[in-house]
């Protein structure tokens, strides 16, 4: 396989990211642009089962940057997937025929298990080497993903339809929480996933690694960096008495005061606090005592399915 130059969209339900990267045969992606912004396109999904036109008119202006910036590299294809938001949405076509009319832009609208498949290829390609049999966590918007990934077999894969946005819009009516509104939400995520490892293969021996914006931005706090990097967050081991701590900081603050915490990312202060009652329930429940932090996932898996596709 030559060199390809790939692009690869996410259209998330809080968050949507663009990766142009190159991809060799023998090496990584080499990262060339990376973009990522808080656009909650999936709003009030949970409860109107509609995308809300103003969310829907963020991201389509900001799919009209990344087209731009898309071209300019001349890349020799590109892929955009959507996932919770978009296929919980009784209007999606409306909003997939306004992409296509306004960006020129394809979708594809991934089922959960398409997108966990897809995050593992991404999680797989930036583990150690040593690290061969996993057990993956992808905290959403709209849902989370869990994967058991074992060397020569195919991925088995549950979603529950629990993540950041629908967690907050459906259990959280006072800021902050009150203890009644978190033991309810645990119990919820409790629930779920007890329902959904019920039906999943042994997990002995296999490596917990965490995906995805809530996890990465909790390893970042957990280490108080100032600005988002990489290098410090991708295989970051988080231990659940850290996450522990960092749920209590959080749900011990209103959303303004948990404005500029050290970590936490600009416009995630509503949701963080349901993701790691997400993070920290999912790991009683397993249970597990550490995550490894992959700053990789579905936007790599995307891109290294695509290459797969065209040079078939």
């Amino acid at each position: 396989m030559r060199e390809l130059r790939l692009a690869g969209i996410d259209i998330g339900t809080l968050t949507c990211r663009l990766l142009i990267a190159d991809l060799s045969p023998l090496g990584p992606l080499k990262e060339l642009h990376s973009e990522r912004r808080i656009l909650r396109l999936g709003e009030g999904v949970d409860q109107l089962r509609q995308l809300k036109r103003e969310a829907m008119d963020r991201v389509l202006l900001c799919l009209s940057e990344w087209r731009r910036v898309i071209d300019h590299h001349h890349v020799d294809a590109h892929a955009v997937v959507a996932t919770s938001a978009v296929r919980d949405a009784q209007n999606r076509q409306e909003f997939l025929d306004r992409v296509k009319s306004e960006t020129g832009l394809e979708v594809e609208v991934l089922s959960g298990e398409e997108e966990a498949q897809r995050t593992m290829l991404g999680i797989r390609s930036g583990l150690p080497a040593h690290i061969i049999d996993v057990l993956a966590v992808d905290i959403g918007g709209g849902s989370t993903e869990c994967i058991i990934a074992r060397q020569g077999q195919s991925p088995v894969v549950r979603s529950i339809d629990i993540g950041v946005v629908r967690l907050s819009e459906r259990q959280f009516r006072h800021d902050p929480p009150t203890a009644e509104e978190i033991e309810e939400a645990r119990a919820w995520v409790r629930c779920e996933m007890t329902e959904a490892l019920a039906t999943m293969p042994r997990r002995t021996g296999c490596t917990f690694v965490g995906t995805a914006g809530t996890i990465t931005s909790l390893a970042a706090m957990a280490q108080q960096l100032p600005a988002y990097e990489p290098a410090r967050i991708h295989n970051y081991r988080l231990t659940i008495e850290t996450i522990a701590d960092l749920e209590h900081q959080l749900l011990s603050r209103t959303k303004a005061e948990r404005v500029g915490m050290p970590g936490l990312e600009n416009n995630r202060e509503d949701v963080i606090a349901a993701g790691a009652i997400i993070l920290r329930t999912v790991m009683d429940t397993l249970p597990e005592g550490e995550c490894l932090v992959s700053d990789l996932g579905l936007r790599e898996g995307v891109l290294i399915s695509l290459a797969s596709r065209i040079t078939q």
